[in-house]
Order: C-alpha cells, then structure tokens, then sequence
C-alpha cells in the first residue's frame, strides 16, 4: 500500500536499518540495555531540560529483558 513520507532529518545512524514508507517485516537484530538519568538521552536542535533530584538504579533482577534469538 502507497505511504507518503514527509519532511527527515537524520543526524546519525550507528548500526540499524531506516525504512522509508511501507514495510513488510520487521525484527530486532541486538538487544541492549543502557541507564540514564532523567533528561540525559534527549535528542532534538533545541533542548532545555529542568531536572530536580534525579536517582536512577541501575541493579535489574532479571536475567534476561529482550531475547534476540531466531531473528535472523
């Protein structure tokens, strides 16, 4: 099915796939898990963030969040 695409800007690509419009399938080839506190990964020309008392825990219980298995 036909799709328009509108205005893009890409500042950076680091290891991915861009699609443009309509695609078929679609699957995750790694997995990561990164911890930032509050405003650190904000993306944009024009950023101004207010931030108070930040805390981020980085300790997860878990084994495994995002398997990547049979992505091929």
């Amino acid at each position: 099915m036909p799709s328009m695409v509108g205005p893009i800007k890409i500042n950076s690509v680091d290891g991915g796939v861009i699609n443009f419009g309509d695609s078929f399938y679609l699957a995750p080839k790694a997995s990561s898990k990164t911890n930032a506190g509050s405003g650190a990964l904000n993306t944009g020309d024009f950023i101004n963030t207010n931030n108070g008392l930040s805390s981020t825990n980085p300790f997860d219980p878990d084994f495994k969040d995002q398997g990547n298995i049979g992505n091929a």
